[in-house]
């Protein structure tokens, strides 16, 4: 996976979507993901799913994530 910073795939803006972590250039909250992954649902669903959503951001994402532990 290439080095893309987080901020560059997902944004918080207090006037969009209550302030919650997006997926940059969407409306789709970050949670929405994780939520969806804890249910059963593939990141090839949410993605059928969320057609703005990229698979280059969910990657960033889940390469951040699981930097962190």
């Amino acid at each position: 996976m290439q080095n893309i910073d987080l901020f560059k795939v997902i944004e918080r803006d207090p006037t969009k979507v209550s302030g919650a972590w997006i997926f940059r250039g969407t409306r789709v909250p970050v949670a929405a993901f994780f939520e969806n992954l804890k249910d059963g649902a593939s990141i090839d669903q949410f993605l059928e799913w969320f057609p703005g959503v990229t698979r280059v951001q969910v990657e960033v994402l889940l390469d951040r994530a699981l930097a962190s532990f």
